[in-house]
């Protein structure tokens, strides 16, 4: 049970949500995949490879060294994309794609949370474009999400100018409870990834959702909850969500942040081919 609505002279508090396999049943970025072939985005060989990798990541999730290939195989497949082109497509396929994919218990939470007083905050390794407007439907008070860098034409350039992935996702929520006044002792956090112990971490109550073998382990050796969510549902079928202003706390986000988790990414490279 989470505490009652909050004192609000007391310091503030948030709940911190990955969003893949935490909040919604699969990867936000892929399962726009079909929605990007019919846009002219990707040939049909990228579409099946994104269905192939979507089917990877539901099997079994995907540790490190999975991801780091699939952000560079994502990288160069949008170099080149127009980003308001993109943004379009998700606005237009927002709401038939990822609103039957919501879990019931994860929107259950965020409203549990905001009725507490706390403010929710969606930690994305996936794309600002998409997660953005996917923490707008939820609800959700902030964003962080990997951000491209854009040329000059208002296309990807295929470079990553902040990647939200792994300590730079604890940095985030670091600097976040900094500028908004967070009590970190006393907020929430929700993964399903191992990549995410930092994350998970920087709380004082973290929890696995639907965790993976390596996060499984560790949350029953550090006595951390364990939430298993399996009933996606229509969000509109639950409760009306009041509009809230999704903000981008990546922008905020220092260079020594990233240089943190360019370091710790290659010495994990280093371990898993030494």
């Amino acid at each position: 049970m989470l505490s009652p609505v909050e004192n609000h002279s007391l310091p503030r508090t948030a709940a911190f949500f990955d969003l893949d396999k935490t909040v919604i049943a699969k990867s936000s970025t892929l399962t726009f995949s079909k929605s990007f072939y019919h846009g002219g985005l990707i040939n049909r060989r990228a579409a099946l490879r994104t269905a192939y990798t979507q089917f990877v990541f539901l099997a079994g999730g995907a540790d490190h060294d999975q991801m780091e290939r699939m952000r560079k195989y994502l990288s160069a497949l949008c170099r080149g994309w127009n980003v308001q082109q993109v943004k379009d497509i998700v606005a237009e396929t927002l709401h038939d794609l990822i609103d039957p994919i919501i879990y019931d218990e994860a929107a259950s939470l965020i409203e549990e949370h905001h009725t507490a007083g706390r403010d929710v905050v969606i930690v994305s390794t996936s794309g600002a474009e998409v997660v953005e407007p996917i923490g707008e439907l939820l609800g959700a008070d902030r964003v962080v999400a990997t951000r491209m860098v854009v040329g000059d034409d208002g296309c990807f350039t295929g470079e990553v100018e902040y990647y939200a992935y792994g300590p730079t996702k604890a940095e985030a929520i670091r600097e976040l409870a900094e500028s908004e006044e967070y009590d970190l002792a006393h907020c929430y956090a929700y993964s399903d990834s191992a990549t995410d112990l930092p994350m998970l971490e920087a709380v004082g109550h973290p929890h696995a959702v639907n965790p993976d073998r390596t996060l499984r382990r560790e949350a029953l050796a550090r006595g951390w909850p364990i939430l298993d969510f399996h009933r996606p549902v229509r969000l509109k079928q639950r409760f009306a969500v009041r509009p809230r202003p999704a903000l981008l706390a990546a922008a905020a986000i220092g260079a020594a942040a990233a240089t943190a988790g360019l370091v710790w990414y290659a010495s994990r490279r280093r371990v898993a081919t030494a």
